[in-house]
């Protein structure tokens, strides 16, 4: 074992939370197999066989599975990402939302509670929505998707479905509090990276049979590695605008003097536009699958993942929502309100109105290219998949998270290490 991993099992705090941890991730992935009462489990893998590509398929990746075998965990924890989303775009219409933005820990608490609130309701909204609907549905085969529909199934399914959603919101505020990373981004994380064996043992199941040659199978891990790296390098990447403070005395000492910089990531938004991208090109292709008719089905082979109808308005909304969550969740006005506030201003740059100018400009800039980052990486498993027989879905948002929790968590157990004179493992990383 490597020096620096030795390290990391020496700190008992340290050791402590990443068994917590664990232990949370893998009562959540339990109950990732646990089905709700009354459903037909052969029709319902049936069903879901058939629904490949659309928003089915999608939220069955962010809850891990849950969502095709229709468990206690179906809805995942995407009320809860979905209600935190709202509240963010509210505080820029409702001045006691702002306000409370702006309150420190008391207004942070409060808007958790109201986030809370949120799960609750749309998480009840999605449960009924799917409980009504799932009743009428059939397999492929003729086959009811529900044993014994009626009210009693509608009220404890939809009861089972919230209840599942809220005990994995407090399992994330609770990995928050006493384990390590942050609790909702690793649970998505684990639910992405349970379908990684499956996949793995596809593939080895084609070389076998084979329908994959070797060389092909090494150039996929080549362009695999490939592309991590090239994630990685970006996410770690920023664009630092140099800080100066003015001295100031205060009492018998001087403050400031000194040059610091203001950095500035490349993809700011996250992996938020490619979620709303490809919630709102799925709706319209999920719909079209279920209307019997030749318009319908035009449709829904227009905007089937990997043609040009899906990937070019895939694309657009990717930039779109890129610039429109960047204006929403970073402000130049209140970052240049701040600078000037505590006697910092950058060289050349005039404080106030002109270096809130500033900071909007060269932030427009790196949204620009973060936004085609994301599109390529978006959709990358797409043309692998339809041009290269590709035998697994590698890339697009999935990976994004994967990647990007994972840099998260290492940099909290650097900082854990570091912060106990501990020699970290990410030593010749931009993340130190």
């Amino acid at each position: 074992m490597r020096p620096e991993m030795e390290n990391l099992f020496k700190i008992p705090e340290l050791r402590s939370r990443i068994g917590f941890t664990l232990l949370m991730l893998a009562v959540f992935r339990l109950g990732a197999h646990v089905p709700v009462p009354g459903i037909n489990g052969p029709a319902l893998a049936e069903f879901f066989a058939h629904t490949q590509g659309t928003i089915l398929g999608f939220f069955d990746l962010f809850s891990g599975g849950a969502f095709r075998k229709l468990t206690i965990f179906a809805l995942g924890i995407m009320p809860y990402i979905s209600a935190a989303i709202i509240l963010e775009l509210l505080t820029v219409v409702v001045p006691h939302l702002e306000q409370l933005k702006k309150e420190g820990e008391e207004g942070h608490k409060k808007i958790i509670q109201y986030t809370r609130y949120g799960t609750v309701f749309i998480s009840a909204i999605q449960a009924l929505g799917i409980t009504l609907g799932i009743q009428s549905m059939r397999s492929p085969s003729g086959v009811p998707l529900v044993i014994n529909p009626g009210l009693g199934f509608v009220f404890v399914t939809v009861i089972t479905m919230v209840a599942g959603t809220c005990f994995i919101m407090w399992i994330g505020e609770q990995i928050n509090e006493r384990g390590i990373g942050n609790g909702i981004s690793l649970i998505i994380f684990a639910g992405i990276v349970a379908g990684m064996p499956t996949a793995l043992s596809n593939t080895f199941r084609l070389m076998k049979a084979g329908e994959i040659s070797l060389f092909a199978f090494i150039i996929i891990l080549v362009v695999a590695f490939l592309v991590v790296a090239f994630i990685t390098y970006v996410e770690l990447a920023q664009r630092r605008i140099t800080v100066q403070y003015a001295k100031r005395v205060v009492g018998r000492r001087m403050y400031g003097g000194q040059s610091t910089y203001l950095p500035l990531k490349i993809n700011t938004s996250g992996v938020i536009p490619p979620i709303f991208a490809s919630s709102v090109i799925m709706f319209p292709a999920t719909a079209a699958r279920f209307i019997h008719s030749p318009i319908a089905q035009k449709v829904s082979d227009i905007l089937r993942p990997g043609t040009l109808g899906y990937i070019i308005p895939y694309v657009i909304m990717i930039v779109f929502f890129a610039y429109f969550y960047t204006a929403i969740i970073f402000n130049p006005k209140d970052v240049a309100d701040n600078l000037k506030k505590y006697g910092g201003y950058i060289p050349g740059i005039r404080p106030g109105q002109r270096t809130a100018d500033y900071i909007d400009k060269v932030l427009s800039r790196l949204t620009f290219w973060g936004a085609i980052y994301l599109s390529f990486v978006c959709v990358l498993p797409s043309i692998l998949i339809r041009y290269f027989n590709v035998p697994f879905y590698f890339g697009g948002t999935s990976l994004l998270i994967v990647v990007g929790v994972a840099l998260d968590t290492m940099q909290q157990i650097e900082s854990h290490m570091v912060m106990r004179h501990y020699e970290g493992f990410m030593k010749k990383a931009a993340a130190r």
